[in-house]
């Protein structure tokens, strides 16, 4: 025991001594005596004009934080940083290549891309000013970076439907995404609690359906208590094509959730005609889950769903749209007479096929305008066509199903990924779900299942890490709960499993990530850094 710790300590103080502490750590780092000097004088080389967005990203980034900016040029020259020039070793549309040397520093990507991850972890690599001080020159340690990502899909998904956040702070997050190499922002839109995207043909959505008549208050179910306060906001429709296009130039896709059939109380909220008892209904004050969904046998639903569909893909350019499918009670659908007819007339055995019929109806609407399903696990039962996609959230078993069934597979286990859960002692945490997942648990999560056979690897195209928002009211909150969590993920889908080790996570998160969330002004836990 005392001998491995030992080891440990002499590891950590060999990672203490490096002056690259980028996040996720990348696939090959040569370090090497000396720096770059960067400065206002410096020019900024783009070899390709299919790079111009990267470049005044990064302008933007010095501007913001360092108060300069570099003058754009397409000529070499001594003391530069040169865009587009270096070939990558590894493969992959998102491999980069990062080589600072003393006279400069030169970025290879095999697309737009790879050079842009070079330039995260170029901006990991500078020097962070103390709070309130500026620096005029910044100095880079002389290092060759090759790199490329462990999985295609490292994603972050964000709930709105329990607690809003306006479009400037999904920005925020969408920024801080990018910062640790995520390319998937998965957007959970539409809740029992609240309807959060404006729909054209259906205004009531957002008249309505957004706006609950208050917050439940704490976790006392019974006897339940509210504050009183009504709750609610949306985007509108210029407002997301904003955010999605703010994502697309950080090389990250946003997925659209619109849940169904269940947790689909706002929605008939404003639309009673679309539930199994015509209603009243009202927008949920509760958490948990509730008996009102969409009446899957009556036909006017489908024509509503795939109204709202339209709207939301002319939005959403992604190859997917996540449609739900957990947690759907059967308790109407069990005494309305349309679903049992429904049931009937299809020859369905029971409630649990109707809604396979359900989910198949959408998802073949959905790949005849050209794309692709996302569902939580639930949406294998009853059967999917191959090119549907599921989240695994129940553990691991609906991921590994999945893919031995040749769907490909997002690995969501609440067990390493839910980052609602607690990640230190409650006693001392803000009020969560539950549950408790601390950094080093995240950090050890492996996506490939154990129980999969090795030709089935390849359909887990990789993970995500959920934020439900029952308990986080403020952006803060959420910010709290996700970092430097988020961090941890970030590695576990980045870097090829054969290079992580705790310890050194740790090293470079105290040498260089906390400076970096306190410089973009992010709350987070801090218990790793103490």
């Amino acid at each position: 025991m005392k001998k491995t710790l030992l080891l440990m300590l002499l590891a950590q103080s060999t990672l203490a001594q490096s002056r690259i502490n980028i996040v996720p750590l990348p696939v090959s780092v040569t370090e090497h005596s000396g720096s770059f000097l960067l400065s206002p004088t410096t020019r900024l080389v783009v070899k390709d004009a299919s790079l111009q967005k990267e470049a005044a990203y990064f302008n933007d980034y010095l501007q913001q934080f360092y108060g300069f900016t570099l003058q754009t040029s397409t000529e070499t020259g001594s003391g530069s940083i040169v865009l587009g020039e270096g070939k990558t070793k590894l493969e992959g549309d998102e491999a980069y290549h990062l080589e600072v040397s003393r006279k400069g520093v030169k970025i290879g990507g095999r697309t737009s891309t790879g050079v842009f991850y070079a330039l995260q972890s170029l901006i990991q690599l500078l020097p962070v000013p103390d709070s309130g001080a500026t620096l005029s020159a910044l100095s880079i340690p002389v290092v060759s970076i090759e790199d490329a990502p462990r999985f295609a899909y490292r994603g972050l998904h964000l709930d709105v439907g329990r607690h809003f956040f306006n479009a400037a702070f999904v920005k925020k997050f969408i920024d801080l995404m990018a910062h640790y190499k995520y390319n998937t922002f998965h957007w959970h839109l539409t809740e029992d609690q609240g309807w959060r995207i404006e729909i054209k043909r259906y205004p009531l959505l957002t008249q309505v359906g957004s706006v609950r008549k208050e917050t439940m208050i704490g976790k006392n179910f019974n006897p339940y208590k509210g504050d009183g306060t009504p709750y609610g906001g949306f985007y509108t429709q210029d407002e997301i094509r904003d955010v999605v296009q703010y994502a697309l130039a950080r090389h990250i896709t946003i997925i659209p959730e619109i849940e169904m059939p269940g947790h689909s109380l706002a929605a008939l909220t404003a639309y009673p005609y679309l539930g199994c008892t015509g209603g009243p209904y009202e927008v949920g004050t509760k958490w948990g889950v509730f008996d009102d969904v969409y009446c899957a046998g009556n036909d006017s639903v489908f024509t509503f769903v795939e109204n709202v569909l339209d709207e939301v893909m002319d939005l959403f350019p992604s190859k997917y749209i996540h449609i739900g499918g957990d947690e759907c009670p059967k308790t109407r659908w069990k005494t309305c007479p349309k679903c049992q007819k429904r049931i009937h007339d299809l020859g369905l055995k029971d409630e649990e096929q109707l809604q396979s019929y359900f989910i198949q109806r959408i998802e073949k609407y959905v790949n005849s305008k050209g794309r692709s399903i996302i569902g939580w696990d639930e949406i294998l039962e009853g059967g999917l066509s191959p090119n549907a996609t599921v989240m695994s959230w129940r553990g691991e078993e609906g991921g590994i199903a999945a893919a031995q069934q040749h769907h490909n597979v997002i690995m969501t286990p609440g067990k390493w990924t839910y980052l609602d859960h607690y990640q230190a002692d409650p006693s001392t945490e803000p009020l969560a779900i539950g549950g408790f997942l601390p950094v080093d648990t995240v950090y050890s999560y492996n996506p490939y299942p154990a129980a999969l056979a090795s030709t089935e690897a390849h359909y887990i195209l990789g993970a995500q890490g959920n934020v439900w928002t029952e308990y986080m009211a403020t952006t803060d909150y959420v910010e709290y709960m996700v970092y430097p969590r988020a961090l941890a993920l970030a590695e576990v889908v980045w870097t090829p499993a054969s290079l992580r080790g705790y310890p050194g996570f740790l090293v470079r998160n105290r040498a260089q990530q906390g400076k970096l969330l306190k410089l973009w002004h992010v709350n987070y836990a801090p218990h790793i850094f103490q």
